[in-house]
């Protein structure tokens, strides 16, 4: 199996030296870098153009939202996910504006982690217990009336409607695949294909665009 190129972003050193420890004992996982503060981890990012950046929050001189958003505008290509203790609605919003995949609390169990990194090789989004709920459910209200948005939609196959409101029910990519009996590889070209339509960084964004434009009645599940 092609190495998973990790940069890890956190300004306490333990967590950061621990975190190595268990990624570089994974034989399909590289860490190629370690970054203390937002600053260093752009500047690595450039350096090293790791394919997973996972980014704390609350960093000093330049904190992980910001780090996110600057990395995401030069690099769209690399995922970022957010690993943290913060765990307020206003900063999981921001932090998928930013262009987060996934967000992730450092509670989680080491097993959980290497299950949500195999999930973003694959190309779904890692989110932590209820905040996929979180999310949807912020944006679950009543379908608002036609926006300028709404053609967007419209420029979607069949198929890639399909896609979109599988992904918004909380599906992943093989989910997806099981379901409209086609490849995981299918899955990921029409999502590519989604994003590019609807000018959107991640699935996370795409879920929640489906949601607001009354796409699917049902958001994540609990």
């Amino acid at each position: 199996m092609e190495m998973l190129r990790v940069l890890l972003a956190d300004d306490h050193a333990l967590f950061r030296q621990g975190l190595k420890s268990l990624l570089d004992a994974q034989p399909d996982i590289e860490v190629v870098g370690s970054a203390a503060n937002g600053l260093e981890a752009i500047a690595l990012a450039r350096q090293t153009m790791p394919q997973v950046i996972l980014m704390d929050v609350e960093m000093p001189q330049c904190n992980g939202l910001e780090a996110t958003r600057q990395i995401k505008q030069e690099f769209p290509n690399i995922k970022i996910v957010m690993l943290t203790v913060v765990d307020n609605d206003n900063t999981i919003f921001e932090a998928i504006k930013c262009g987060a995949m996934g967000y992730l609390l450092k509670s989680l169990e080491a097993y959980q982690l290497f299950d949500m990194l195999e999930g973003v090789r694959r190309g779904d989004a890692p989110l932590s217990g209820g905040i996929a709920a979180k999310i949807l459910k912020e944006f679950s209200h009543p379908a608002p009336a036609p926006s300028e948005d709404t053609h967007l939609t419209e420029d979607l196959s069949e198929r890639e409607q399909e896609v979109l409101e599988l992904i918004a029910t909380g599906k992943t990519n093989k989910e997806i695949a099981e379901v409209l009996c086609i490849t995981e590889n299918t899955v990921k070209t029409y999502l590519g294909n989604i994003l590019a339509k609807l000018h959107l960084q991640n699935r996370i964004q795409a879920a929640v665009y489906a949601v607001t434009q009354g796409l699917v009645e049902t958001p994540f599940p609990n």
